[in-house]
């Protein structure tokens, strides 16, 4: 695997670092199936630009999490032109990268990435929990004749069958959405944004506690005043806080395996967007291993 040189990947920290890396950003700018808003491609590109303006010290965790934990970025490759082998093209790169014993964090492009992502994690684990943030449910069986949409990406993993998904930031889904998510609710939790003011996150413990647990972060699932950069933006969306209280909670309870960002749509000259991105894909990542489980 063909990596860029530390300064011009994921921070842009010294090249003199030396610490072995534990993590690999995988740049996969994927972008096939957008339905409304596009420039999902240029997502990957922007996000590691803007990764270069992240402080690395956590006042939170009181440390560089970088320095301990080591990442290094894959060099942007082709994608390859049909859908279904992008998308084995993708599984067959995490899979490398977990046979070398590393966590995956992979930047889209779109939502459709998610299931060719976790596919190797499929096959490891017994059972899978999907965190998904996202302001759309995703369960659509196909969308404009294409079953492997971006409108289809959480219907899609739930094919894999030790698989269950809890969604957060849920507030835009069609009826038969919403029929699927009522016969599968074994198997389905949403945490309705409407609903956010009375969640209970003790609810966590019983879905989370010891599990394996895949992270799939729609930017969408933000609130559109703090994230309009995407494809699909939505009013009465998620806010930063309330984001890292879920993510830090299942973190300390669970297993973080491997994640995914998708749907960044960069707008020119608006980097606030792409360095919000850059920084939940470092918390993301330093919340992973300092609870490592």
């Amino acid at each position: 695997m063909n990596y860029l040189n530390q300064k011009k990947g994921f921070l842009g920290f010294d090249a003199y670092h030396k610490t072995k890396s534990k993590v690999v950003v995988v740049p996969f700018g994927l972008e096939k199936t957008v339905s409304y808003g596009s420039g999902t491609k240029n997502g990957p590109k922007e996000i590691i630009k803007a990764s270069h303006q992240v402080e690395l010290f956590d006042e939170e965790l009181d440390k560089e999490p970088y320095d301990e934990i080591g990442i290094q970025t894959l060099k942007p490759f082709k994608i390859k032109s049909k859908l279904n082998d992008a998308l084995n093209q993708l599984s067959e790169i995490n899979e490398k990268i977990l046979s070398e014993k590393k966590f995956p964090l992979v930047l889209g492009g779109e939502h459709s990435i998610t299931p060719g992502s976790i596919k190797p994690f499929t096959k490891r684990h017994k059972e899978l929990i999907l965190l998904h943030f996202d302001a759309h449910a995703d369960l659509r069986e196909s969308y404009k004749g294409e079953r492997f949409s971006h409108a289809s990406a959480i219907k899609r993993c739930l094919d894999f069958n030790n698989l269950k998904v809890v969604s957060f930031g849920i507030r835009n889904l069609s009826k038969s959405e919403m029929d699927f998510y009522n016969k599968n609710k074994s198997r389905i939790e949403i945490f309705w944004a409407k609903d956010k003011k009375n969640w209970d996150l003790e609810k966590l413990n019983n879905l989370f506690q010891n599990k394996q647990v895949y992270i799939t972060f729609d930017v969408d699932a933000f609130d559109a005043s703090i994230m309009p950069a995407t494809g699909t933006p939505e009013p009465g969306g998620l806010f930063w806080d309330e984001v890292l209280l879920i993510i830090k909670k299942v973190c300390q309870i669970s297993n973080i395996v491997g994640a995914d960002i998708n749907e960044l749509s960069p707008i020119k000259k608006f980097d606030s967007y792409n360095f919000l991105v850059a920084k939940l894909a470092y918390k993301i990542i330093a919340y992973s291993f300092e609870f490592k489980r």
